[in-house]
């Protein structure tokens, strides 16, 4: 008795020659509005649908396959009796292949010429419902979803020995459920609502990485699948990105999206090691290499404008892992390419990076799950708490440590000067500490520069800070002793700022 295989495709690549293997290997194919019109015209000997549910699509094409004649046909178990006996007693013949896969939902949602409307019924009921029902009774049935894998489903049916069915159905689940979780994010981005009752994300595997954050851990790259488009970046030369590079890349775009003048970013190990604005992209980067030019050995660099020659030169003095801008001029390119470690990032849109509006953190027994900290200070939030007042340029100055130390590792401490971070403090479980070491790591002197903190702290933090000529400071205030950090302030002539709005990132 020949096998019975049920098609339904929307992406229809490869499904013609992929029934003309079937057919044969002695297959009866049976199919579904476009992808019965298309064997027939291939010359696919082809059974649709209606001759075997005796009832036609409905409903627009909403129901076509949503029927006992099609359902019980794969989900009845071949070694139970009582399910062959009641199919066969009902009329009904078993498929012993599903071939679909689904609707571009996907695709459909990122249209911005797509309505609601269209985005609805690009919501597919009937694949799914296939494919779940062969996927359930994997052990009797075929599921087959991915056309990547139309030859190694032809390879297993020439092999006794190749059983490949629960591979197949681990895919199969895993597509439905990327599909809903998919669904579920549109109406609840629709909705407004970050902080559903139950939370689905999706991913997609973009490659696997040769190693995790440590040689012994194995580690892949995954995309989030949203209904917002992926800012794409591309990689022109080097060794493939590892799991350290990605991580510390990021990082680098987290600080670098909080600047619009042309800036570079130098990270290591996820923390700014140098900050840098200017005019220009060469100043900017001199800038955020000469904060520290030792860490930034073997990190990556991120900058907000495209690189010409000028900026090459001065990138392939350094050893680097990654560069990262919005693209390189043909010469700078030649010039970065005769490092042949060295990976350049090519990133279009990278001046419109944001990250997502949640931060998933893993916790004890799941996730915390927060809006992301987009938000900053403006003239109308922060008040100057000090007699004396900022002038345009310290305030200008203050912005940009206030920037600088958002992104840094709490407990926070950044010291700046002509836009460029003269010393970071990060990561200290005391701010005091956090301050000293953005102090003494400076390789610039201090005096009449400005500092900035992610959260309030105390009259020994301005007394360090006083006694190294600082003169303006920027923090968000809330602590029970701001009267006497005010005081001191006065007492040194210093400029005090609070913003109202702490920074901490742990």
């Amino acid at each position: 008795m020949s096998k019975r295989v049920l098609m339904s495709v929307y992406d229809k690549e490869g499904i013609v020659d992929f029934a003309k293997s079937l057919i044969k290997l002695d297959w009866e194919i049976v199919s579904t509005g476009g992808t019965y019109k298309l064997l027939l015209e291939e010359g696919v000997k082809v059974t649709e649908v209606n001759a075997v549910t005796d009832f036609p699509e409905i409903l627009n094409g909403r129901v076509k396959t949503l029927h006992p004649a099609i359902h019980g046909g794969i989900l009845a178990k071949r070694n139970c009796d009582m399910h062959m006996d009641t199919i066969k007693t009902l009329g009904i013949t078993p498929f012993d292949m599903v071939v679909c896969n689904l609707y571009p939902f996907e695709a459909t949602i990122r249209d911005e010429s797509k309505t609601d409307v269209d985005i609805i019924e690009n919501i597919d009921i009937g694949g799914p419902a296939m494919i779940r029902s062969a996927a359930k009774n994997y052990r009797d049935v075929y599921v087959v979803t991915d056309r990547n894998d139309y030859n190694l489903v032809v390879d297993a049916l020439h092999s006794d020995d190749f059983d490949i069915h629960q591979y197949l159905a681990s895919k199969a689940f895993s597509l439905t459920a990327s599909y809903d979780a998919l669904i579920s994010q549109y109406f609840l981005h629709v909705e407004g609502n970050d902080l559903p009752s139950t939370l689905t994300k999706t991913y997609r595997k973009v490659s696997d990485l040769r190693y995790g954050e440590n040689p012994h851990q194995k580690a892949s790259y995954y995309e989030e699948i949203t209904a917002s488009e992926a800012i794409e970046f591309r990689q022109l030369h080097g060794k493939e990105l590892s799991y350290n590079n990605i991580n510390d890349m990021t990082g680098a775009l987290r600080v670098l999206q909080e600047f619009t003048e042309p800036t570079a970013v130098a990270v290591k190990h996820a923390n700014p090691s140098g900050i840098g604005s200017a005019e220009t992209l060469k100043e900017a980067f001199e800038k955020a290499r000469d904060c520290d030019p030792e860490s930034i050995f073997g990190g990556i660099i991120a900058l907000n404008r495209p690189v010409k020659l000028d900026v090459a030169m001065l990138l392939s003095d350094i050893f680097l892992e990654v560069i990262v801008a919005p693209s390189f001029t043909h010469e700078a390119q030649e010039k970065l390419m005769k490092k042949k470690n060295v990976r350049l990032i090519e990133m279009p849109k990278i001046q419109k990076y944001h990250e997502n509006s949640t931060l998933i953190k893993d916790v004890l027994n799941g996730v915390l799950v927060q809006e992301r900290d987009l938000a900053l200070i403006n003239e109308a939030k922060y008040e100057v708490v000090s007699k004396r007042q900022p002038t345009p340029e310290v305030l200008e100055q203050l912005d940009f440590a206030w920037k600088a130390c958002k992104q840094l590792a709490s407990n926070a401490i950044v010291i700046a000067k002509n836009n460029m971070t003269l010393g970071l403090g990060h990561g200290e479980v005391q701010r005091y500490w956090a301050c000293e070491k953005a102090i003494e790591r400076s390789l610039f002197p201090v005096e009449g520069s400005v500092m900035a903190s992610d959260a309030f702290f105390f009259e020994d933090t301005i007394e360090l800070c006083a006694k190294h000529g600082i003169k303006a400071i920027i923090q968000p205030g809330g602590s029970v002793k701001d009267h006497k950090v005010i005081e001191l302030a006065d007492k040194y002539d210093m400029t005090l700022i609070f913003t109202g709005m702490r920074h901490f990132r742990h």
